[in-house]
């Protein structure tokens, strides 16, 4: 859905003066590492004229775990917990994208519940993301009370995670094949309630800030990004939806059970700040929409495939089968084999195109994994959003950009 256009200014462009003479007068600023706004630890060099930022340079790699070079020691259901922590606060997507990347691979056939479930399950990720998202950027400009509202909610859904894994965050709960086990009979009523609950709490909240003199007059006009600069910088997400340009994978490149669901974007056309934030109060109405959808259209059957090459035995079995114990030793010790090929998998996280390139030998663990972290490719757009602007704004700017510094320095 388009959201409505609300007039703003554009900043002045960023153009960093050549002139040596006026390059010794500005003053080098450095933000970070450990500045709040930066949702990890991340830094900035700025060159300033006075208040004015002239030039600025992101300083990444304060976080770096070497996961990817990690995953290439493990076996392939051994890497799994790995992607959950990249971008830690949508733990979900960077478990689907390696489980699907490798379910490619195998050409193996996910039951449709399972399909379903993901589904489900991602939506409610979407919020929990947006949540946190709006929790620290309100809380950067001022406005205390909305990260407690947003936590509130944040909690509800953590909630119903919690029943399916036992896991709060970082649930591992997508498995090779499908899930590593159905949702208890418990979970479906109390997510309808949250379903149903929720979009008059986000109404609670917004209505704080939607209108919000303070909130609109540091947001408005600030952190401008063109559509034309977003494409080319390769943003994605509600920070390219919000500069005019309706490009979700869920809608223009459908997976799994997105490809029998009907997904309603949310685009803007300011590229600001406020428009940001828009699009992504407008993403959490949607993502409440589709959860409760799929919930009530959810198809029975399993939730893995079966191919005991691949699948791990029923968790029950092991008490009684002496095969199945065999069989599930086998499995995490030694692996199984993936044959040997080369595939790129893509999901539509809370920030954007995530993507996966996944290399095999043909042996039993990853020859070569690479992330294609929208954090990472989002940051770089921060120079081109703050040129011109007052050093106080880009605080607004960098907390809307909701990059998350795991998805960058993995």
């Amino acid at each position: 859905m388009a959201l409505a256009a609300i007039p703003h200014p554009i900043p002045s462009e960023l153009h960093p003066p050549d002139d040596p003479e006026i390059q010794d007068q500005l003053l080098s600023l450095s933000v970070g590492p450990t500045h709040p706004s930066t949702h990890g630890v991340l830094r900035l060099d700025l060159k300033l004229d006075g208040e004015e930022i002239v030039g600025v340079v992101p300083r990444i790699g304060y976080v770096h775990t070497g996961i990817e070079k990690n995953v290439e020691q493990k076996t392939w259901w051994k890497a799994i917990p790995y992607f959950d922590r990249l971008d830690y606060l949508s733990f979900l997507y960077g478990n689907y994208v390696y489980v699907t990347a490798v379910e490619r691979m195998l050409e193996l056939e996910v039951p449709r519940r399972a399909q379903w479930i993901r589904a489900l399950l991602m939506e409610l990720n979407r919020i929990h993301s947006h949540l946190i998202w709006l929790a620290t950027a309100a809380l950067e400009l001022g406005a205390m009370s909305i990260f407690f509202y947003c936590f509130r909610e944040r909690d509800r859904i953590l909630d119903l995670f919690e029943m399916t894994s036992g896991y709060r965050m970082h649930t591992r709960y997508f498995a090779i094949g499908g899930l590593f086990e159905d949702i208890p009979p418990a979970w479906a009523a109390q997510a309808q309630e949250f379903i149903d609950t929720f979009p008059s709490r986000l109404d609670q909240i917004t209505d704080i800030l939607s209108e919000n003199a303070i909130f609109k007059d540091r947001t408005i006009g600030v952190g401008y990004l063109s559509a034309s600069d977003a494409i080319a910088l390769g943003t994605t997400g509600p920070n390219l939806r919000a500069s005019g340009f309706d490009w979700d994978l869920r809608k223009h490149a459908p997976y799994g059970a997105y490809t029998e669901l009907d997904v309603n974007t949310a685009v803007a056309t300011e590229g600001d700040c406020y428009a940001r934030y828009r699009v992504r109060v407008e993403e959490m109405y949607e993502s409440c929409r589709l959860a409760g959808e799929i919930l009530q259209g959810l198809p029975g059957g399993p939730v893995i495939a079966d191919d005991p090459k691949v699948v791990l035995p029923p968790r029950e079995e092991l008490h009684t089968s002496m095969e199945a114990v065999i069989h599930h030793f086998k499995h995490v010790v030694h692996g199984f084999q993936v044959p040997a090929g080369e595939v790129y998998s893509t999901v539509e996280s809370p920030r954007g195109e995530l993507g996966l390139v996944v290399v095999s030998d043909g042996g039993t663990r990853p020859w070569r994994v690479k992330w294609r972290g929208p954090s990472f490719v989002n940051l770089q757009a921060v120079a081109t959003m703050v040129g011109g602007e007052l050093l106080a704004d880009l605080i607004a700017t960098i907390g809307t950009v909701d990059a998350v510094m795991g998805d960058v320095d993995r």
